[in-house]
């Protein structure tokens, strides 16, 4: 027993303490930067780039913008440096994160930003304690000051503009498919959440299929992908995404090029990561 005693007080001495690891230092991403970016309206944006190392291609880099920066950003940019290796290009594209200060991977202000003024009362009262209805402010950002900000920054394609959305963030990505075509070449809507506030994003998509009835180029100014999860049925994400793909099927007769990727095993939560070279790939497509 005393050896044993004496064997502890031995691990326990301050020259044993001497020999601890030193304090690890955060990793940081290479090809990528970050800054935090203050809108018109004052609200704070951090905003996270991953680039190619070297010149641009002639014509400027594609840019792959990606909504929910905090969760979504370090994901698309590894993969798009591993890319690299694969010998397809898809390394050569420029990612933007849209976030927001912090370390929280979802923050409560995407609410604001992703959506318009709540309608539905119950709605309203299950998310009192969370602002929202900013949705119109979020797009001047986005449209108005991010997009020409990247433009001056670095060396990219005017015409090659990809935005990704997930959930709410799919909800919005649907919003500008609707209302501003052509604002991006290509849309991403992963779990778009069209059950949002009594599926008012409905009423958009009428008078968008409305207007591209009366005008066949609106339908060919905007590539379209849909992607939910199989699993993602108990919410009525994967039917609705299905759904809305069937309704615009049509359109193909038109120009609309759009395409459902359903992907089997996943979850709302796992449905970007699993998504990420898919979209990757639709946003290198061109024209």
């Amino acid at each position: 027993m005393k050896a044993i005693a004496a064997g502890l007080a031995l691990a326990l001495t301050p020259a044993s303490l001497a020999t601890a690891p030193p304090p690890a230092a955060p990793y940081a991403m290479p090809e990528t930067e970050t800054w935090d970016m203050v809108s018109a309206t004052g609200r704070t944006y951090r905003i996270f780039v991953s680039r190619p190392a070297g010149p641009a291609p002639e014509g400027g880099y594609p840019v792959l913008y990606v909504l929910d920066g905090n969760a979504m950003f370090a994901g698309f940019a590894e993969t798009r440096r591993v890319q690299g290796f694969g010998g397809r290009g898809l390394d050569k594209m420029i990612v933007v994160g849209v976030g927001h200060p912090g370390d929280q991977i979802y923050d409560p202000r995407r609410m604001q930003d992703f959506t318009a003024p709540i309608a539905t009362p119950a709605l309203k009262q299950l998310y009192a304690a969370y602002p929202s209805g900013g949705r119109d402010a979020f797009r001047a950002f986005l449209l108005g000051e991010l997009k020409p900000a990247i433009e001056r920054r670095f060396a990219v394609h005017p015409g090659r503009q990809t935005l990704f959305g997930h959930s709410l963030g799919g909800l919005f990505a649907l919003h500008l498919f609707y209302t501003h075509p052509g604002a991006f070449n290509t849309i991403v809507a992963a779990s778009p959440s069209i059950w949002w506030d009594d599926q008012a994003i409905l009423a958009e998509e009428a008078a968008w299929r409305e207007r591209a009835g009366k005008d066949g180029a609106l339908a060919r100014r905007t590539h379209l992908l849909l992607i939910a999860g199989v699993l993602e049925s108990d919410a009525l994400i994967a039917q609705d995404t299905s759904a809305l793909a069937a309704r615009l099927a049509p359109l193909s007769g038109e120009g609309l090029r759009s395409e459902l990727l359903m992907l089997e095993d996943e979850t709302h939560i796992s449905v970007p990561h699993r998504s990420i070279t898919a979209v990757m790939r639709a946003a290198m497509r061109w024209p």
